[in-house]
Order: C-alpha cells, then structure tokens, then sequence
C-alpha cells in the first residue's frame, strides 16, 4: 500500500495569468497529511483557502476556476495536473493573485520546480478509489463523450476530433500516471486562430503571447487581422505561413493538441480529491466535460463511502496462507485456533477467513437450540488475524506470543450462524513499533458487516516457549 507525499520544502515560481493578464507569483508549500490540494489567495484578507474540489468549481470556460469564502482562482488545471503527475497528495498552493501563471502553457514549469524542492513520504495510506463498475457521461451538444472502466492503473485515453483537415483525429494515451512526465507534462494548450480573434474581442487572454499557446492556423488570414494580432502581441514577427502553426512553432509531439488534453483530464480530475485507479476513455474533451465527469465519480464515492458498510471479497481465490501455514504462525490450535485462510497481507493490512460450520464445540454450549457464535469469539478471531499482520514483522514469529493491550469501539451488528463465512479485514492505525500492533477492523458476512473494533495488541518474545504439536502439510 502506498504512502502519502508532500514536498521537502517550499519552491516558488512567477508569471502573468492566461486570461487576466495579471502578474501572480505562486508558491507550492508541504502540508500534513490527508490535507489535499488547497489553494490559498495571500493577496486577500484574512487569506482565504479554497479546496481544489469539483463542488467548488464556478467556471469552464477556457480553464478551470474554483471559488469559495469569497476568493476566486482561475486556471487551476496545469498546476494540478503536475501535482498529480508527481504522486504528490498534500499540498498548500499560495497565490498572490486570481490566476495561476500559465507559464509555457503546459505543466512542465510546474513540474520541474516541484522536482527541485524533492518529495517526502508521509505516514499516512494513500487511500486510491478503485473503480467497481464502468461509469459514462455524454454531452450530445458539444458531441462529448466519457467513459471510466475499473483497471488497476490510472489510464487516459484521449481521442480529439474538431472537425477540421489541418488537426484531423488525434488520439493520446497514458498507460500510468509515471508516464505523465515525460509524455504529457511538456504538452502546450493550443487554440484555433478563428477562436483566438473572437476571445481577443471578449477581452479575454490579456496575458496571451505566442510563448504560451499553439496557435492552429486552418483558414486564410487577411492583412487586417495580422496587423491586429502583431500589436496585440507586440511582436511584429508574427506571420501566417499557409496552414499550420502560427509563426511556425515546433511541436513537442505530433498529437500534442490531444496529449494536452490529457494533461487537463489529469487536472481537472484532481479535483475529485482522491487518487483513481480506472481507465478513462474520453472523446472531445474539455474543461466543461471533464467536470461534470469528475462531479460524476465522487457522487460515486460518496455514495459507496456511505455504504462502506459493504465488502466483498473473492473468497475463491488461492489463500495467501492456508491453515498449516496459519500454524506455523500462530501458537493457537483447535479448539482455539478460529481462522482458517488469510487471503491477503501488506505491510499496512491483513484479510483473514473464518469458516463457521455446526460443527464448532462452542455452539454444544451456546444456546444449543439456536446456535450463534459468541461474540467474544469473533473478536478472538479478528485478534489472531491481526495477530498474523504483527507477527509477519519477525523473522522467527513461532518464538512470540500476542497478548492484548486494548479492545476499544467494539459493535456487534448481525449475529453468525453455522453455514456463514466471515471475512476479517484490518488495517492498521499506526505503524507497527517495538512489536505493538494498533488496529482497527471490521467483520463481514456476505459483505455485510457484523462486527467493528479497535484492538492493539503487542507480541512478546518468550523463552522455552512450549513447542505447538508439528504441522505436516
């Protein structure tokens, strides 16, 4: 299981926002754990902080602004973007203006200073949402599809189609987030010269310069519009060769129009607040789409966080530790020995399985007539589970015994019958440290559960420990 990462130190760059114009200096800073991306304007009073979070986005038009306690910022999602692409997880972005910088127009600036101030790991699990079932979105106006399918890796693939001969169908992919780097981050947001001239005359991009955007030329340009864009500039180099790029500007890639798009994917879904592990498949993308897409998947979470209620595991699968493995592990035997697999063990969590069957000699004393398994007797159970995550810490575990220290929080909700299968999964509150195991835990029946607690527990070394009966296979 991953660790969450911040920055080392803080590291600070400068340069005029795309549309604004306005010169803003950003700061990217190390936050704590489980803080998120959060944007904070230093220039206002009190100096508000903005969640980047989809719920707060105001605006998609040419960029993605978010606003809340009455601050705005606008072009989060190269900034974002670089975060994501560097598997940052906490982090405080000042600004002392309205705007991110759009620097070269992509997230390599960003992502080069982010690499001089380095990374740190933090205590803290990484919690990915795993997508479970394929997710769609349409806008048939803007002709926008998108579709997320469950897979193990953050997948984009991008396929753009804006009806015009000079960029034709490009298609971009990104097989997992490491590629975003290399393959991605270098990618400049682009826009037609037909577009250009109609957000020059809604006052827009005032901080637009040929150093900053890919300018598609498609149609014929007159006299009149070159005189116009040259002092719009301010460079009278600006010319229009044919068809192509203004002013010939060399390509990063030959689909870096749809690689971009990728890169604002990336951005704008950061704003879902948690890291994916799902392909996204994405036909004529943009900030609007991408969006309401994001407002899609963590509607979703939110939806399975609130039944989190819920676990199901694949009890047909290969056990990472059978019963003679269980006892070469643990001291307990039967009667007293009450798991039967693990199915799963990280360094941070452990599943374990509990096969319950009419033959167990604790139902020919409890309530014979309507046999339940004791509840203590689920919480022992949760205990050895937990007790083979501490043990998998020593290189001798059959030299050591575990011992309680603590049993807080514990809720019984349903009642186990003969016939039922529990599934015990933990995952520590703490790292592990001179042998004490804090943890909490939950235990289901046909995914639902049945039974919570917290535990700690610590395993001592024991001298002429009494040697268990040999286990054969």
């Amino acid at each position: 299981m991953d660790k969450q990462h911040t920055l080392k130190s803080p590291v600070t760059l400068s340069g005029v926002g795309l549309h604004t114009g306005k010169f803003t200096t950003i700061t990217f800073k190390p936050a704590p754990e489980n803080h998120g991306f959060k944007f904070q304007r230093v220039d206002l009073e009190g100096k508000p902080v903005i969640d980047a979070d989809v719920d707060n986005v105001v605006d998609t038009s040419r960029g993605t602004s978010l606003e809340q306690n009455g601050a705005r910022v606008s072009t989060t999602e190269h900034a974002l973007g670089a975060l994501v692409g560097l598997d940052l997880d906490n982090i405080l972005i000042e600004l002392d203006g309205p705007e991110v910088p759009i620097m070269d127009g992509s997230s390599w600036p960003f992502i080069q200073a982010l690499e001089k101030a380095g990374k740190i790991e933090q205590e803290a699990i990484r919690e990915y949402y795993i997508l479970k079932e394929n997710l769609t979105y349409e806008d048939p106006v803007k002709k926008v599809e998108m579709l997320a399918v469950p897979q193990d890796e953050y997948r984009i693939t991008v396929m753009v189609d804006y009806n015009s001969d000079l960029l034709g169908t490009q298609h971009a992919s990104m097989y997992n987030i490491r590629e975003f780097k290399d393959q991605i981050s270098r990618c400049r947001t682009f826009v037609f010269l037909h577009e250009l001239e109609a957000l020059l005359k809604h006052n827009l991009i005032k901080g637009g310069d040929l150093n900053n955007a890919i300018v598609m030329v498609d149609k014929p340009i007159s006299d009149e519009t070159l005189t116009h864009l040259r002092k719009v500039f301010n460079n009278q180099t600006v010319e229009v060769k044919g068809r192509g790029v203004l002013n010939n500007t060399q390509l990063h890639f030959y689909n870096e129009p749809a690689r971009h798009k990728l890169l604002d994917i990336v951005g704008d879904l950061a704003l879902i607040g948690v890291p994916l592990k799902a392909h996204i498949l994405a036909a004529r993308p943009g900030h609007a789409g991408n969006v309401s897409f994001a407002k899609k998947i963590k509607e979703l979470i939110k939806k399975e966080r609130s039944k989190k209620t819920t676990f199901y595991y694949d009890l047909n699968k290969e056990p990472l530790y059978n019963i003679h493995d269980i006892m070469r592990v643990l001291p307990h035997r039967q009667p007293f020995l009450l798991i039967d697999k693990i199915m799963e063990l990280t360094p941070e969590s452990v599943v374990g399985v509990k096969n319950v069957t009419m033959n167990e000699d604790f139902f020919k004393g409890h309530f014979p007539g309507n046999p339940v398994m004791p509840g203590v007797l689920l919480i022992e159970a949760m205990a050895q589970t937990g007790g083979i995550l501490v043990l998998s810490t020593v290189p001798d575990p059959e030299n050591y015994l575990t011992f309680f220290m603590k049993i807080d929080n514990v809720k019984f909700k349903q009642k186990v019958l003969p016939g039922d299968t529990v599934v015990f999964n933990l995952k520590l509150l703490s790292p592990i440290r001179r042998g004490i195991c804090h943890m909490s835990g939950t235990a289901y029946v046909n995914g639902k559960p049945v039974m919570e607690a917290e535990m700690m527990a610590q395993i001592v070394k024991v001298k002429n420990i009494t040697k268990p009966v040999p286990v054969t296979a």
